[in-house]
């Protein structure tokens, strides 16, 4: 796509208008709503092979709109053209004008590429209403009106910011939604006995509901972390220009700007209570950025236990049927594969690559501005949207459908050498150990041995297993 945008945007003739720059004259596509910063920002960039997330342009609309109005209530702005850039903005967020945006993520480092882009487009739809043409800039100019009392410097790191909590809202339903349905499977497997394992060894009993019941907990906990790291994420930079000192601007000027903010999107934002720190830093995205990290090692080891749980069927654990959603092998005949876990195992590892870029660019920022910006946006948001799906399809697709095999779980439950550490306070570590050798040498449970010894009856023998693996009475 971008080598054939690289060659359009070098031709001239009808369907091209030319428009000219600090750098001189350029060719535009005729109709494109962008202008020349971005024709030459698609020739310049490519390697991403992606436009940055329509969500970070999304959120620098709002901030436009914004903007705009401050600036109408200190009058820097006439109302008409603040009530056209307005109505283009509400125009972008509400088409279907992705194509206007192609600027790759790979540009530069502020975010000026993507920017100016959304600049361009808000000034030609603007200029549209008031009978003006495309490329012409009167009666709006993309940097004196549009982009007035602004720099990429703070809109673009507030937008990261504003897109971040939006998609927080989806994330955190579709966590809670895979934390109900694991505590919903605690429940349906309370009184299903089993051998619990460490280092992959046959360990004491438990519950197969506690299990599920601790994993509940481990997603409740994720959403907690992602939860304070918000909290963070409400300071804006907005109106600080180019190093966060608010240059050129009125003194209400960002407290004006964050007000309206709040009454567009129903927030709670508040203006940066330093503002040079919030142009410098992107820590606060990184740390929302660690939170998934840490949810994303979760769910991986989670859907690795499922997996572990459930191989086999006949050759392995097999304690746990997944549900199938779709044929495992094109070779062997009836084979199904854990497809779901094997899917979000491969999220939860791109998610924590994801991680450490956002970290290594949270570290590389220099004196007075981070110069990783999109891809901080950029990828903080896709990880968001992954960890949102592999939440979603686990729950709907995976623990919901889960069965357990009871009766696999009660044999290896009954033949795990382990049910010795309930009688060791009983008859000593020696004795149990001695025990064990023999039931495993006559290939008999613990409970037939003691019973066979008269050192405890059957019943006994159950009830203390039921009391100390915490299974209910029957």
């Amino acid at each position: 796509m971008y080598c054939r945008i690289c060659v359009a945007d070098r031709m001239s003739g009808d369907n091209f208008r030319t428009e000219k720059d600090a750098l001189g004259e350029m060719a535009v596509p005729a109709d494109a709503l962008y202008g020349i910063h971005t024709a030459r920002s698609r020739q310049n960039f490519g390697s991403a092979g992606e436009p940055l997330a329509l969500e970070l342009m999304h959120a620098m609309a709002w901030i436009k709109i914004a903007c705009a109005r401050a600036n109408r209530r200190l009058e820097r702005l006439d109302g008409r053209r603040a009530e056209a850039i307005e109505k283009a903005c509400r125009a972008i967020l509400s088409a279907a004008l992705e194509d206007q945006f192609p600027v790759d993520v790979f540009q530069a480092g502020s975010g000026t590429s993507s920017h100016m882009n959304l600049n361009e487009v808000i000034a030609n739809l603007a200029n549209e209403q008031l009978g003006g043409r495309r490329g012409h800039w009167k009666p709006i100019h993309p940097n004196d009106q549009v982009n007035l009392g602004q720099s990429t410097n703070n809109v673009f790191p507030s937008a990261a910011r504003i897109a971040a909590r939006i998609r927080l809202r989806p994330l955190g339903e579709a966590a809670r939604r895979l934390a109900d349905e694991l505590a919903a499977s605690a429940s349906r497997f309370s009184n299903v006995a089993k051998s619990g394992r460490t280092h992959l060894q046959d360990a004491v009993p438990m519950a197969l509901g506690a299990e599920f019941a601790a994993w509940a907990r481990a997603i409740e906990k994720d959403i907690q972390r992602f939860e304070y790291a918000e909290t963070f994420l409400r300071e804006l930079g907005v109106g600080g220009n180019a190093v966060g000192t608010a240059l050129n601007n009125p003194p209400s000027f960002r407290e004006m700007v964050v007000e309206e903010i709040n009454r567009l999107l129903a927030a709670d934002y508040v203006v940066a209570r330093d503002g040079v720190e919030a142009t410098q830093f992107v820590s606060d995205m990184a740390h929302l950025a660690g939170s998934l990290r840490v949810l994303a090692a979760d769910l991986y080891k989670i859907a690795s236990d499922l997996r572990l749980l459930a191989s086999g069927p006949r050759t392995g654990l097999a304690e746990l049927r997944l549900p199938a959603v779709e044929p495992g092998s094109s070779m062997m005949p009836g084979k199904v594969n854990p497809s779901i876990c094997e899917a979000v195992n491969m999220a939860c590892l791109h998610v924590m690559g994801l991680d450490v870029s956002i970290a290594f660019a949270a570290a590389l920022g220099q004196l007075e501005l981070n110069t990783h910006m999109p891809l901080v946006g950029h990828n903080l948001l896709k990880a968001m949207r992954i960890m949102e799906d592999a939440c979603r399809r686990l729950a709907e697709k995976c623990i919901r459908g889960i069965e357990a095999n009871r009766e696999t779980c009660l044999k290896h439950f009954h033949n795990s050498a382990a049910l010795l550490t309930i009688l060791a306070p009983r008859i000593g570590y020696d004795q149990a150990t001695a025990l064990g050798r023999e039931a495993a040498e006559r290939g008999v449970d613990i409970g037939t041995l003691l019973e066979e010894k008269q050192l405890m009856s059957r019943a006994d023998w159950d009830e203390l297993v039921r009391r100390s693996t915490g299974l209910p009475a029957d």
